[in-house]
């Protein structure tokens, strides 16, 4: 090992850290009876190496190792083939007598790029998507990775407690979202916000005061907003932060590859009673779900009791938006921001030992504007850990 310098190694997760999200993954393959599978998104690379390449990575039940395809860099260390071009790799999958009909990434390659690599292997068309299986892989999470959770956690809650010292009186909802931006950056944020699906974009987070929280978005947050511009319609706009209106603030918590998500309200004044009133029901719709998180519960059940929850309290209209309503009220984090299990009426997840799930039970009303708590949690075996630690009250700017 050149140097000895083990940020030079093409895994750096060590061998056991890594052995267990491969038999992770193997076990969720074989459940869809895939034998093979080529890996090929930036996401899953690091998520069984700790790093990011250009190449593949190809997984076999009946290999003990990954076998390594790099493109570039070259200066890694370990083993792996060296390769100019997908193509390359054909000769090499022969001569080890691999399967050349290995499942591809569906969900996030083109179709061009699929067809391509299904090729590049020796195979005829694409075979199976392994998308899914690597989905369920991840959305079980290692202790290390629950560690790294913890770690973005505590940053991304120091970050918010500092949010009433960057707000200056006038302020527009875009100056104090580009302070917190920055005291992001300087507390160590990644800046990188993971989405999967091409249908999802958003810079650093989100922040939405006044009638802005009622403006629908094209995409499938819980909250919308029109944002800066038409090619990237969600989020801040623009508008005064007017005071005793709430200022609803969700920043990106990427600081070690792993997101949290997290949710605060501020206000430039005193807040209005049916604004901390709100608050609190979502506070107390966190607490309630946290509890539910008992493995083997269905994910479907934490979405209802949320519903229930606020039905009796008389603001269903409100709940999840207002002149648009999300369809779920939590979902899985970690490498990318829309993990598994979904907290939804109709979702098909079983809530697991491992899980990292941030529900948001937010509220949009006519005139007050979006109000809400979003936390993060890993499910224990006897329900929810918090690990976004901020204050859940409403707090003030001045």
């Amino acid at each position: 090992m050149k140097g000895n310098k083990q940020s030079n190694q093409i895994n750096l997760l060590g061998k056991e850290e890594q052995q267990l999200r491969v038999d992770r993954l193997l076990a969720e393959m074989a459940n869809q009876g895939i034998g093979s599978a080529l890996i090929s998104s930036n996401v899953n690379i690091y998520y069984l190496t700790g790093r990011v390449f250009r190449g593949y990575i190809y997984i076999s039940a009946k290999s003990d190792s990954l076998i390594y395809f790099l493109r570039r860099p070259l200066h890694l260390e370990g083993e792996y083939i060296s390769i100019r071009k997908p193509e390359d790799m054909a000769a090499h999958i022969a001569k080890l007598g691999l399967a050349n009909d290995a499942a591809l990434e569906f969900d996030s390659a083109s179709y061009s790029e699929i067809c391509r690599l299904a090729k590049a292997i020796g195979g005829d068309k694409p075979s199976a998507n392994v998308s899914g299986a690597l989905r369920k892989a991840r959305a079980v999470k290692t202790a290390v990775e629950q560690d790294m959770l913890k770690m973005s956690g505590l940053k991304q809650t120091h970050v918010y407690t500092t949010i009433p010292h960057l707000y200056r009186e006038g302020m527009r909802d875009i100056e104090l979202q580009i302070e917190i931006e920055r005291a992001s950056r300087l507390d160590g944020c990644l800046g990188q916000f993971r989405v999967a699906g091409n249908d999802m974009e958003l810079f650093m987070g989100n922040i939405l005061t006044g009638e802005n929280g009622d403006t629908p978005s094209p995409y499938d947050f819980a909250m919308g907003g029109e944002g800066m511009d038409p090619s990237l319609p969600v989020g801040a706009n623009g508008s005064i932060i007017k005071p005793d209106m709430p200022v609803m603030v969700d920043i990106n918590g990427n600081y070690t590859g792993y997101m949290t998500d997290m949710t605060r309200c501020f206000c430039a004044g005193e807040p209005s009673s049916e604004a901390q009133k709100l608050n609190a029901l979502s506070a107390a719709i966190c607490a309630e779900l946290a509890k539910m998180m008992i493995p083997g519960t269905p994910a479907s059940q934490l979405y209802n009791r949320a519903a229930e929850m606020a039905k009796e309290a008389g603001y269903e209209r409100f709940f999840m938006g207002h002149r648009y309503h999300a369809g779920f009220v939590g979902h899985g984090v970690g490498i990318e921001i829309n993990e598994l299990p979904v907290l939804a009426p109709r979702s098909k997840d079983i809530i697991q030992e491992g899980n990292v799930i941030a529900v948001e039970p937010k509220f949009v009303v006519p005139g007050l504007g979006a109000i809400g708590v979003e936390n993060t949690y890993i499910v224990k075996a006897d329900g929810g850990e918090k690990i976004t630690l901020a204050p859940e009250d409403i707090v003030s700017l001045d």
